[in-house]
């Protein structure tokens, strides 16, 4: 008892616990910079190596390894971030009103954060499994599920065909912007408006 009671003294005055919160502190700056470098490079280039990563993030291969088992994980963690951040911004859009509009709304919001992602999704499919890539879209598709079940019952969107192959739809468009930005085809100004026109053209009753 008497220990334990010196070791928290002890931690409290700086001494002995310094240097352990000292080294967490690093390892969660580490794992930030790795993820943050992850983000950037596989958002252009889906084949990014782990010593380019590693490179990128500023530290050594054994110190990105020693946070992440393999280059899948690491995918994950950035997916993971991804859908987080992707899950965020859109919670913050007002889903009230008429169907397509709102509709329009989300679409280009999404647009812009699948662009800024861009190639993320190329790596996470090349990297994770099937399931893992399905339950990283449960949450996007989710929101776009509710806004289509209300257009269908409103009378305003396509009822005829499957609402998850609309999505599947919804979905290449969106990745096809983003793809088509990168090879000049289109502007990154032009891509939201486009999207949300050939989404709702596409899905119109």
């Amino acid at each position: 008892m008497v220990a334990t009671e010196t070791e928290t003294e002890a931690g409290a005055r700086g001494g002995a616990a310094s240097p352990v919160r000292a080294k967490r502190a690093d390892a969660r700056r580490n794992i930030e910079a790795i993820i943050d470098a992850a983000t950037r490079l596989l958002a252009v280039d889906p084949d990014a190596s782990i010593n380019e990563i590693a490179k990128a993030a500023d530290v050594g291969r054994v110190t990105l390894y020693g946070h992440f088992d393999s280059r899948a994980t690491l995918v994950r963690a950035v997916v993971d971030r991804a859908i987080a951040r992707t899950d965020e911004a859109l919670g913050q859009l007002d889903l009230d009103g008429d169907p397509r509009e709102v509709l329009g709304r989300l679409l280009e919001a999404t647009w812009h954060l699948t662009h800024r992602f861009g190639a993320v999704v190329v790596a996470a499919s090349q990297a994770l499994p099937p399931e893992q890539m399905r339950r990283a879209h449960d949450e996007p598709a989710a929101r776009v599920r509710a806004l289509l079940e209300r257009g269908r019952e409103a009378g305003e969107l396509r009822a005829d065909v499957p609402i998850d192959w609309q999505i599947s739809v919804i979905q290449a468009i969106l990745h096809g912007a983003s793809a088509a930005v990168h090879r000049g085809e289109i502007t990154a100004d032009d891509a939201p408006s486009l999207v949300r026109d050939t989404v709702l053209a596409a899905l119109a009753a």
